[in-house]
């Protein structure tokens, strides 16, 4: 019988004591062998001493989460990478379900369903959207595994501002066999509670249509930001 494969997560952080303790707890809960890398971007606040409390590897990066999930990529060990952001929830049982999802040999990356930690009943429409199969949607905040060598292939993240989820998915798609999870993560919702739901989806849908039109992302990224002092945190990790 084969060991299970080593789960490298990797989540990137700025600024997130106050999420970062739930998720990497989460991780830990998951069947064995995982290890835990936070990539952090400079923080200010307690992330990194709480990422070590948690006995998670924590590495430094220049701010920005594409770059620092390829510097994640570049020290893990596992042959199966874990792209999580900070405040988000795995689901029980949620790395075996990616180890027997890319057991199957058409199949080398994939990503969760979704749901929020505030279930209004348009934070559950959105939510159910991600079950549409469709790599378009594929974004990171779902949780996105890949095998290693696939990874490699595609030469990692873009190292763009905005849009490297979305692009990843595509590229591995392209490259074979990505898979959607009947399971969901929970992530928040705290910049829909903060911008209100259909304001921030609306902000959320122009900018995925400059995706789909092939706009350049260093045009765009200054959209996703809002006149707040964690906004950066939660580009990061929203």
């Amino acid at each position: 019988m084969h060991e299970p494969a080593l789960i490298s997560v990797i989540i990137p952080t700025l600024n997130e004591a106050n999420t970062l303790g739930p998720t990497l707890r989460q991780v830990q809960a998951q069947a064995p062998p995982v290890e835990s890398i936070v990539v952090d971007g400079g923080s200010d606040d307690e992330t990194q001493s709480l990422a070590r409390s948690r006995g998670a590897a924590v590495l430094e990066a220049p701010q920005g989460r594409a770059t620092q999930m390829n510097r994640g990529a570049e020290a893990a060990a596992g042959r199966i990478f874990l792209f999580l952001h900070a405040d988000t929830l795995l689901p029980p049982h949620g790395l075996s379900l990616i180890r027997r999802a890319l057991n199957a040999p058409d199949t080398a990356a994939g990503t969760f369903c979704l749901q929020f930690d505030d279930p209004t009943p348009l934070l559950r429409f959105y939510a159910w959207c991600t079950r549409w199969p469709w790599i378009r949607l594929c974004f990171g905040d779902r949780g996105q595994f890949v095998e290693r060598s696939a990874f490699e292939a595609v030469d990692g993240f873009p190292e763009w501002p905005l849009f490297e989820d979305l692009e990843l998915a595509a590229r591995l798609q392209a490259h074979g066999g990505f898979k959607i999870l009947d399971a969901s993560v929970t992530t928040s919702a705290r910049r829909f509670r903060r911008e209100g739901p259909v304001r921030q989806q609306l902000r959320n849908l122009y900018l995925w249509s400059h995706y789909m039109r092939g706009t350049d992302p260093e045009r765009v990224s200054h959209l996703y930001d809002t006149p707040s002092p964690d906004s950066e945190a939660e580009r990061l990790s929203s």
